[in-house]
């Protein structure tokens, strides 16, 4: 079979490549310094050339990232997890696994390396060209490592809710990656979003009331406004008189200006006399919530397993 040319090489790598291979596809070290001299390619990094010039893309900037650490190198973190297709949880940083038997590699701007005992050719992703850890492996890692127990939950949600992978993926992964730091909670929350909870908000209210033994909400309610638009509720419960209490939970861009009057006339074009809509933010739901529980109740939302008899609620 015939080896492959330098320029397969590199077209296969996003038109990068590194010293050793060019040696092996036969290419003298005094005609890459020619290319790299008369500016047809740029020099990256001791190990690794682009044969291309100008700024590198984002693709780029990982093939460089995994060529320039070696063998078993993976894209690993939130990055594995944007190629793997997470929307809104971008990070500009490259993040990269290297086996624990290689030397750390010496710096680069942008890129995070980090030493791992992990067998990497049983986290690599097989549909990517480019050295990658699959979705699994690589929010789990990432979360395991994330100082906030709520975004490592949150990405964990995030990835089930946009069908980039399952709960019971995830939860086979747990037992493949042991021993991993918060298993029993990454464990809990998986369960919980396999038994419907689909975002880290709907965890967060199905714990609230557990904590507080209340009655689980519908989620997500569609309603139409006074105008005829097609809304969404958070959280709802059917009272004992016969009305219906909404509770919106605000998270941090409610406090934007345009935002906040967009809400005020939502709640207003929704409210009518059948229905009662309070507010709360996540914050208050997550960390001090004993005084919205106490408000719940004195407005009549009703304790887990009580069955409202004047609206027909049924138990948990």
């Amino acid at each position: 079979m015939t080896e492959p040319s330098w320029r397969d090489i590199a077209k296969s790598q996003a038109g990068l490549i590194t010293r050793a291979q060019l040696a092996g596809a036969g290419v003298q070290r005094w005609s890459v310094a020619h290319r790299v001299t008369t500016e047809r390619w740029q020099e990256l990094s001791a190990t690794v050339v682009a044969t291309t010039t100008g700024e590198l893309t984002r693709e780029q900037s990982m093939w460089h990232a995994v060529l320039h650490a070696g063998d078993g190198a993976l894209i690993a973190g939130l990055s594995a997890a944007a190629l793997g297709g997470l929307r809104n949880w971008d990070r500009d940083e490259v993040t990269v696994t290297v086996p624990y038997r290689n030397d750390v590699p010496r710096p680069i701007e942008g890129v995070r390396y980090i030493r791992s005992r992990r067998s990497s050719s049983e986290l690599k992703a097989t549909a990517s060209s480019l050295p990658t850890m699959r979705i699994e492996p690589a929010i789990l890692l990432f979360a395991a490592v994330e100082r906030s127990e709520r975004t490592a939950q949150g990405v964990l949600a995030a990835a089930i809710q946009q069908q980039l992978t399952t709960p019971e993926l995830l939860l086979e992964w747990l037992v493949r990656l042991r021993p991993l730091r918060r298993a029993a909670l990454f464990r809990q929350a998986l369960q919980e979003i396999a038994g419907g909870a689909q975002s880290l908000a709907e965890l967060d209210i199905r714990r609230f009331c557990e904590r507080h033994r209340l009655a689980g909400p519908r989620r997500q309610t569609r309603r139409r406004d006074a105008s005829g638009r097609l809304r969404f509720t958070d959280c709802e419960w059917d009272l004992s008189d016969g009305r219906t209490l909404v509770l919106e939970i605000d998270g941090a861009f409610h406090m934007e200006v345009e935002h906040w009057e967009d809400d005020i006339a939502r709640q207003r074009a929704l409210t009518d006399p059948a229905r009662v809509i309070i507010r709360c933010t996540a914050r208050e739901l997550r960390d001090d919530d004993a005084q919205l529980a106490r408000d719940l109740i004195r407005l009549g939302v009703p304790r887990a397993g009580v069955v409202s008899v004047g609206a027909g609620y049924r138990p948990r």
